[in-house]
């Protein structure tokens, strides 16, 4: 199997993808909530094995709550010092398939890990995300409209992913201050308007239909229709 690791311990990651290596399956690992989460959403991995706690502004259970609501069903075993009953029927409710406390021994690690695999295949998550003739690629990086390449910021690549994978539904500008810019708190400024502003330059311009639509009082909306 290939197995995502997300754990921010560097001993007990070790510990974990040695003897998963050693039990013959592949694995990556990242001990960033964020990147955890990039990767999980990009990538097909046929399990994850998360901490609840997690640096990088994504926890274990907001990661796996992001994913479920993507759609992603990667089963997911959480590893946790968080032991208390509450605590695993959190990390449960939020879409984790198993629960193991630390500290742990492997051989059960390894068993939880084998009876997992024996689930019907989650399905692979999608690589790409396209709204009418416009197309993003979570791999490459890259991104298409009618088939011309379109030269993109990092901050412009995921304000554009969070619009297409809400395409027909509005994005408040505080959804995107928290999801794209990490904030927490509105710091007063029209950076968001701003860099709107330098995407729809490079996304409609040029185009007889634009896509990224301004709602009013409401925030903006990515949809194929006028």
């Amino acid at each position: 199997m290939r197995i995502l690791v997300v754990e921010d311990d560097a001993e007990v990651a070790r510990f974990v993808k040695k003897g998963l290596q050693e039990a013959g399956h592949t694995v990556e690992h990242t001990g960033n909530g964020r990147d955890g989460l990039f990767l999980a959403a990009s990538e097909p991995f046929d399990l994850l094995v998360l901490d609840r706690m997690l640096p990088g502004g994504v926890d274990g259970v907001r990661l796996v709550e992001t994913l479920r609501s993507q759609g992603n069903r990667t089963p997911v075993l959480f590893l946790s010092a968080l032991s208390a009953v509450d605590e695993r029927v959190k990390g449960l409710k939020a879409g984790g398939d198993d629960y193991l406390t630390k500290p742990f021994a492997f051989a059960e690690l390894l068993a939880r890990v084998e009876v997992l695999s024996r689930r019907p295949s989650a399905e692979v998550p999608a690589t790409k995300l396209r709204v009418a003739d416009l197309e993003l690629d979570l791999l490459s990086r890259n991104v298409a409209r009618a088939g011309k390449r379109i030269e993109v910021q990092p901050r412009e690549f995921r304000l554009l992913e969070h619009l297409m994978r809400h395409a027909g539904q509005v994005v408040t500008r505080t959804m995107l201050l928290e999801k794209v810019w990490d904030y927490h708190f509105d710091p007063q400024t029209n950076v968001i308007d701003v860099h709107v502003s330098r995407l729809r330059q490079k996304i409609d311009r040029g185009f007889d239909k634009p896509l990224i639509h301004t709602v009013r009082n409401a925030g903006y909306m990515m949809r194929d229709e006028p």
